[in-house]
């Protein structure tokens, strides 16, 4: 291996030794305790090394809340294309959401709830990740009306109904909202608002 290739490698090491550390602090502090000081501190690099290959914090959560669109498609989604009914895809769909909010947190958080990732968006009017996964939930509902379900609903309009129901159930769980529920259906409430989305959707 030569020098500029042995370089470009120990770049990418560090690199990735840094979003180690930024992933590891903040699931173990939270996002406001997560700093570029402690992540050097981490890695034991100054943080002006930090800055050498991310522009701020913010950056650097971008990141990470890619590579949780990464895992959402690898764990969760991947299996749908095996599924041919639309509407039981669009289910499928939606318990995968549910299942990936409920075992990453965290990274729900940065993907979705979390502001800061989004500053580090160059075009503030393109969200690559966002927009792909949108773009899969809009073809499963149009492929849901071109069977004959949703009759006079438009794809998109009813996909991003969809979508809010969904987030707002994983939001109102993760951050620790669901004591107005009856207790013996808060460990299952989101489960148990699936079904009722799910009945309202079979007669629409």
């Amino acid at each position: 291996m030569g020098t500029k290739d042995r370089k470009l490698r120990e770049k990418e090491q560090l690199r990735e030794q840094i979003l180690k550390a930024a992933r590891e602090i903040f699931f173990e502090k939270g996002f406001q305790d997560t700093s570029i000081r402690n992540i050097a501190d981490r890695i034991e690099y100054s943080p002006g090394t930090i800055y050498l290959y991310f522009k701020d914090k913010d950056a650097i959560f971008h990141e990470l809340h890619k590579e949780g669109f990464q895992l959402l498609r690898k764990n969760k989604m991947q299996v749908l294309q095996h599924i041919e009914d639309p509407f039981e895809r669009l289910i499928a769909m939606g318990k995968g959401y549910l299942e990936f909010a409920r075992e990453n947190p965290d990274y729900y958080d940065l993907m979705f709830i979390i502001t800061n990732p989004m500053e580090a968006l160059e075009d503030k009017e393109c969200w690559q990740e966002g927009q792909t996964a949108f773009d899969i939930l809009v073809q499963v509902v149009a492929d849901c009306i071109q069977q004959g379900r949703f009759q006079g609903h438009n794809a998109e309009n009813l996909a991003y109904t969809i979508w809010s129901a969904m987030h707002g159930m994983v939001t109102i769980n993760i951050r620790g909202r669901c004591m107005v529920i009856t207790e013996d259906k808060r460990d299952h409430i989101t489960s148990l608002g699936m079904e009722t989305l799910v009945m309202l959707l079979e007669k629409s």
